[in-house]
């Protein structure tokens, strides 16, 4: 972590790109882009299908550090190599672009409306190997279902618990407790996972910066206090499975929270593009987020 990479994430305009599917997502993630399943026989051309995607993109000279504040990467991308550089490196030196890994093992099973994360026994490990990467931040996710106060506070303990572990080892943890966008109970989850949120924040050491990552709030703003919160660094935005046009329309609404879209970021590419239209339709999907986080 250096303290350009801090200062960039704190305060330039621009947005947050995820390129972090990880297994269970990277098979829809390609056929999403064109790729089938028929296109690989098994897991390690899978992920070497889905480098090549996430390469043509950040090699892309529509994708640069003039718009984009940092890349979510999945552990893979972070040990593989660009243009014969590692991943993380390449982002930082060739595009100005803070490289963040997401940590988490996934989700554990519904219960309480919510899933919690799975436990993380080597997460000191992949921690030092981050840092050794030059990666300055880390991302894990949480999903909440229901309204749940019990539920909704086990998340939250949670991120915050891992998220202690994580500053101590000296990163930045993007704490992400995803409200399900299908939930009948959206708004009322939002409302209580709000309280949590702040009760951790204000238990922080006045040192200690965290990111939230948090689904688009059904209220305009409803999150205007954690966004001003001394610990925190940035609250980023999840599209969620919201369309690009939604996504953006609700995050204009939402002052000071930037995007860091995954699916909305993509959509529209496409393998069998031409370099230029491939190249094109990035870059208005670039600029129409970056539009939407700078409000």
């Amino acid at each position: 972590m250096t303290s350009e990479q801090a200062n960039k994430l704190q305060n330039q305009a621009g947005f947050i790109a995820a390129l972090d599917q990880s297994g269970g997502s990277t098979p829809k993630a390609l056929m999403l882009y064109g790729v089938g399943e028929d296109a690989y026989s098994n897991e390690e051309e899978m992920y070497a299908a889905v480098h090549a995607m996430r390469t043509r993109i950040i090699t892309s000279p529509s994708f640069g550090g003039e718009r984009i504040l940092a890349a979510i990467l999945f552990e893979k991308t972070m040990d593989s190599q660009i243009d014969g550089k590692p991943t993380a490196q390449f982002l930082w030196e060739n595009k100005q672009v803070v490289p963040i890994l997401k940590v988490d093992k996934g989700l554990a099973s519904e219960e309480d409306g919510v899933q919690i994360m799975n436990p993380m026994p080597e997460l000191d490990a992949l921690l030092s190997k981050a840092n050794a990467a030059g990666i300055f931040g880390t991302k894990m996710r949480s999903v909440i279902k229901l309204a749940s106060a019990s539920g909704i506070k086990s998340v939250v303990d949670q991120q915050f618990e891992v998220g202690c572990q994580i500053m101590a080892a000296g990163l930045v943890p993007i704490i992400e407790p995803e409200v399900d966008i299908h939930s009948a109970e959206k708004a009322e989850a939002e409302a209580i996972l709000r309280d949590n949120l702040l009760a951790q924040l204000d238990s922080l050491s006045a040192d200690q910066k965290v990111m939230l990552k948090l689904t688009l709030p059904e209220e305009d703003n409803f999150y205007a206090a954690c966004v001003a919160h001394q610990n925190v660094m940035r609250v980023v935005a999840l599209s969620g499975g919201y369309s690009r046009e939604e996504a953006n329309g609700r995050l204009s609404r939402n002052n000071g929270m930037v995007a860091s879209f995954s699916r909305a970021l993509s959509e529209g590419l496409s393998f069998q593009q031409s370099a230029e239209e491939f190249d094109a339709t990035l870059d208005s999907s670039i600029a129409s987020i970056c539009a939407a986080s700078a409000t």
